[in-house]
């Protein structure tokens, strides 16, 4: 639904920036969100060429490419038709000389490799009373005639021939011309078998690897195929499209296989107590609805006695109290006998449902919460930020329109209207949106911290900071205030500055929250260590610590992860990859971690089987321990 209330942490970014894992998406989509996301830290990955940005509330916003090619200088002279015409006759003449001269060079090339018509007969018992010469020319006989038969697509022929050409000398050339035929007749454990002995003699031979690796596809051994379509990207240096974009569709392939048995698998179940505060707390606390006065009547045997304990439950503010929270809200709603509190419910189970990482039955609810109460403002709002993550920008603006139509003046629609425009990178129109929020409502914190971070993105950097001071005045006993100064400080590299600020955030988190700290102010400052000192063991052992406080804490996982890939500990990185894929909500998130898991394990195999390409893959720097946030 809607983003986190205050901006994303800096330690979020647990992006691996490899080729690995890019793809086509074009570079205006970039242009608009790599800046934000740079400085705010939020997973970014791409699908089918859409950017898609996962906030620290974990809510997942898609952006769509909608630029056009830019136009022709303006000042360009616009040539005359004549000069237009002599430079197409121009154009075209060259071309049928290219044409002319190619087929000159093709007509040579089949005649220098058009066998003789008598080809060398040779089996295993004659081809030993050949002496060298004579089977390296037979050999080239032989390949020539294949290739003849290969291009004639007369498969079975060009096997035996390229099969009589190893007789005479084994060559990986030879051995990987055959796999092609027997690619062409689908029979993959040949293929495999022939680019195998291909690549025993030549370990950099990029067709072979590709072609094994179709065959390990074909045959369901995908581990198998990442591992070799891995192999020829680093061997390519990641320039070949073919083997690139055949590595990233098959990491989808395998992560959305995988990712579907993890959903399954773990059913309904909410995030970490940390993930489920953020978002609660980015809109206004609410009290229970009025006539849900504790009374005898309102027992756990009723739909409003249920509802009831769950508005109490949410109090709590830990795992368990969600937890609780979320079967009240489901048992109510199925006693029934709610009445007019019904929408209520309806709005309530929405929420727990899209935590659990299932939008479109939140989506369901809300619709059929405000059928039952048009007026009922937090069902539009929380309907527009699902329409944003569900792709639908248009729909999310209207939303937030009919929500003004009924209470112009409710600040929660400004609020969450202004993240909408703060994930589009609209930052001016965020800043209006939030001081209209704080103008109806100077007592909702968050308002005020991402009014302060809007600025900071706008360039007003001596603004944003008085934002700030000004915040820690009012608001001298709130945690958040000091966490997200931190942030901003650390973007500017004043690093005792913001560790102080991380430090003050975590003891008032320690005093005030003593059931369920928020660890997001650990999590910075290990950030800080590291770009600070370079202390890899710093980093760590905060990570760690907040790990300890908050066992799911999926920040402090991918954050684990990528210090481990910096330092190229790959097989512990995996670890923690594995357990951001477990920790995940959505499908979509699952999906993520899970690829980013499969390219680490990939990594360390490739170390494993080609320790040549370990060292060119580390000249390289591609992506495995080299991500943007560290």
């Amino acid at each position: 639904m809607s983003s986190a209330p205050p901006p994303a942490t800096a330690t979020q970014n647990v992006v691996l920036d490899t080729s690995a894992l890019s793809s086509s998406s074009s570079a205006s989509v970039w242009d608009r969100i790599s800046k934000w996301v740079s400085e705010n830290k939020a997973i970014v990955y791409t699908i089918a060429g859409v950017a898609v940005v996962v906030t620290s509330a974990g809510v997942v916003y898609y952006l769509s490419d909608s630029s056009t090619k830019p136009a022709a200088p303006s000042g360009e002279k616009r040539k005359s038709k004549k000069e237009r015409r002599k430079e197409k006759k121009r154009a075209e003449e060259e071309k049928k000389a290219e044409k002319a001269a190619s087929a000159q060079d093709e007509s040579a090339k089949k005649k220098a490799e058009e066998p003789s018509e008598e080809l060398p007969e040779v089996d295993e018992a004659t081809v030993g009373n050949l002496d060298e010469e004579t089977r390296k020319a037979y050999a080239a006989k032989l390949k020539a005639a294949g290739n003849k038969a290969y291009g004639s697509k007369d498969y079975n022929k060009a096997i035996d021939l390229y099969g009589k050409a190893i007789l005479c000398k084994p060559d990986p050339v030879f051995y990987s011309n055959r796999a092609a035929c027997y690619n062409a007749l689908s029979e993959w454990e040949k293929v495999v078998e022939d680019t195998s002995a291909a690549i025993s003699m030549d370990s950099g031979y990029v067709k072979a690897l590709n072609r094994r690796a179709i065959a390990y596809e074909h045959l369901g051994k995908f581990s198998e195929a990442l591992l070799d379509f891995t192999a020829s990207c680093i061997i390519d240096s990641f320039s070949n499209d073919t083997s690139r974009l055949s590595l990233e569709r098959l990491l989808k392939k395998v992560a959305e296989k995988k990712g579907k048995e993890i959903v399954e698998a773990k059913g309904k179940k909410l995030p970490n107590a940390t993930f489920v505060s953020n978002y609660l707390q980015s809109f206004r606390p609410k009290p229970v609805p009025a006539g849900l006065e504790e009374s005898a009547e309102l027992n756990e045997d009723t739909g409003k006695g249920l509802l009831r304990k769950g508005y109490l439950a949410l109090s709590k503010k830990t795992g368990d109290g969600y937890e609780e929270a979320a079967r009240a809200f489901e048992k109510a709603l199925e006693l029934g006998d709610l009445g007019e509190y019904e929408a209520d419910a309806l709005n309530m189970r929405a929420t727990f449902t899209y935590l659990q990482g299932n939008a479109p039955a939140a989506l369901a609810d809300l619709n059929k919460s405000l059928e039952l109460q048009p007026s009922l403002v937090q069902s539009y709002v929380k309907r527009a930020s699902l329409h944003l993550e569900l792709g639908n920008k248009d729909a999310a603006q209207d939303d937030f329109e009919l929500a003004i139509t009924h209470n112009k003046d409710d600040p929660d629609i400004y609020y969450h209207r202004a993240q909408l425009h703060f994930i589009l990178g609209e930052f001016a129109e965020a800043a209006k949106d939030y001081q209209k929020s704080i103008d109806l409502d100077r007592s909702f914190i968050y308002s005020h911290i991402q009014l302060g971070v809007t600025q900071y993105k706008l360039g007003s950097v001596a603004s944003a900071m008085a934002t700030f001071r000004r915040s820690e005045k009012n608001f001298e006993d709130v945690p958040d205030v000091y966490n997200y100064f931190g942030e901003l400080l650390l973007d500017q590299q004043k690093f005792q500055e913001a560790i102080e600020k991380f430090d003050k955030a975590m003891e008032m988190e320690k005093n005030s929250k003593p059931m369920g700290i928020n660890v997001l102010p650990l999590i910075n400052k290990a950030l800080a260590v590291f770009q600070w000192k370079q202390n890899f063991e710093e980093a760590e052992n905060l990570c760690q610590k907040a790990l300890i406080i908050d066992p799911e804490c999926d920040i402090a996982v991918g954050t684990m992860a990528q210090l481990l890939l910096q330092q190229g500990k790959v097989s512990q990185a995996l670890n923690y990859f594995e357990r951001a894929a477990e920790l995940a909500r959505t499908e979509a998130e699952v999906v993520n971690a899970i690829s980013y898991a499969e390219a680490t394990r990939t990594q360390l195999e490739v170390q494993e089987k080609y320790p040549q390409l370990a060292a060119r893959l580390q000249s390289m720097g591609a992506g495995f321990g080299g991500g943007p946030g560290l």
